[in-house]
């Protein structure tokens, strides 16, 4: 693709915002054609589109009015939310699906606004096999684009309410997912505040993903003290209730057991026809186990879902609990400095992986260049360059099992789930988690 920029109609510079560099490059492929009688032949199919999006005029309208987004063909809608929808479209270079949320900016008040850089900023620093990712983020005068994962396989609650309860074993292989995504959140310090079943997506090979991070908070330290009531209501811990500060982590801890309970059972463990009831049941913390839930699951239950934040079993805890050590779930994490495509660059020889090396070979074949690369520097989330490199690592890495659910086994092979195994033998008598 030519280097330099050039002059530009202003009718082409209304779309530079989905160019490659700081200038359109669109007035280079003409001048190009002038130097070939036929230029397309050798356009790579990075050129070939950014000269469509700027020159082909179906492709401008469809920019113009809304049926693509940068590099992104828009296609129908799958959900919305109070300040949201969310739309599929399909990576016009990688032919990938992901998911749009479209936002209004003109809608937004100020405090949205904040919790939306908040969500960014939080979705953009963590990098997990069941947490919905992040790709890109794109803005105009009147909207901002989040690109995520598409997960195809609808959300937990839509599969109980219409399928019913699920078994022991299903449940243990989405709970088991769902504690190891909130186990990672919480160890870079960042809490998710609206843990519920409609936030549990699947993807369409059932790997759990868990979603929005609109109220999620960054946190100094898991001690800090919070003051926001965050979430939906039937899954609030009873501090949220008492318009007390409260600590993050044991909050998450309460909802993640009202979403075990939602599983095993098919019905929510507090449920009132007000608000006001609803709070006065949470408070109160009665419940009734069906004697059809196994007992460990009995008592991981209890041992979740207690009045005092400090009482409930810690992550930890749930992870030697008897009814989680069949389950294998522990995977590599590829750390956070590969997410940036410069990763590809400033390797040494033999430093990259297979993974890395099939994505570098795929940019290559699309035309992104080392240029690319550097020019993308300093844009984080807000480049294609960015985009087309997460959603091919992404793709990468869940071809290689990244993604595979968790297996079942009477076996506990990893040395951390033997010591584990160990912990629960002494029956968590202490005052953190009573589970026996």
């Amino acid at each position: 693709m030519p280097e330099r920029a050039i002059q530009v109609s202003p009718q082409v510079f209304r779309h530079s915002l989905y160019t490659l560099t700081d200038s359109s490059e669109c007035g280079s492929v003409k001048e190009e054609e002038e130097e070939d009688g036929d230029p397309t032949k050798r356009l790579t199919p990075l050129e070939k589109l950014t000269q469509d999006m700027c020159k082909d005029e179906e492709t401008v309208k469809e920019l113009t009015v809304g049926r693509r987004v940068g590099f992104y063909k828009v296609r129908g809608q799958i959900g919305c939310g109070n300040f949201s929808k969310v739309k599929l479209a399909v990576h016009a270079l990688t032919k990938d699906k992901v998911a749009i949320k479209i936002m209004d900016k003109m809608r937004l008040d100020i405090q949205t606004q904040r919790m939306l850089s908040r969500e960014i900023a939080n979705m953009e620093s963590l990098y997990h096999p069941n947490l919905l990712q992040l790709y890109e983020v794109l803005e105009t005068p009147s909207r901002l684009y989040l690109v995520l994962e598409f997960a195809g396989g609808g959300d937990l609650h839509t599969r109980i309410s219409s399928g019913g309860k699920l078994s022991d074993r299903e449940s243990k292989i989405v709970f088991a997912q769902i504690l190891s995504a909130v186990k990672y959140m919480h160890e870079n310090n960042i809490i998710h505040r609206d843990l519920k079943a409609e936030n549990v997506l699947y993807t369409t090979n059932s790997c759990i993903k868990v979603a929005d991070f609109g109220f999620s908070k960054r946190v100094k330290n898991r001690n800090q003290a919070l003051d926001t009531f965050c979430g939906s209501p039937p899954y609030a811990a009873p501090e949220l209730f008492k318009d007390e500060s409260y600590i993050g982590p044991p909050v998450d801890v309460w909802a993640m057991g009202v979403l075990l309970f939602f599983m095993v059972t098919g019905t929510l463990p507090f449920r009132a026809d007000t608000v006001a009831k609803l709070r006065q049941s949470v408070l109160e913390g009665a419940y009734v186990l069906p004697t059809c839930v196994s007992a460990p699951c009995q008592r991981l239950i209890r041992g979740i879902l207690k009045p005092e934040p400090l009482e409930r079993c810690a992550l930890d805890q749930m992870l030697g609990c008897e009814w989680l050590l069949p389950v294998e779930l522990f995977r590599p994490i590829p750390p956070l400095y590969q997410l940036n495509p410069i990763y590809l660059l400033e390797s040494g020889p033999g430093e990259l992986d297979k993974d890395q090396e099939e994505i570098k070979a795929i940019l290559e074949k699309l035309g992104v260049t080392q240029e690319h690369i550097l020019n993308n520097q300093g844009k984080r989330m807000r480049s294609p360059i960015t985009g087309v490199y997460r959603i091919l690592l992404h793709r990468v890495k869940r071809n290689r099992g990244a993604e595979s659910v968790p297996t079942i086994s009477g076996v506990v092979k990893d040395p951390k789930r033997d010591s584990l195994r160990a912990y629960r033998n002494l029956r968590h008598s202490s005052k953190l988690c009573v589970l026996s």
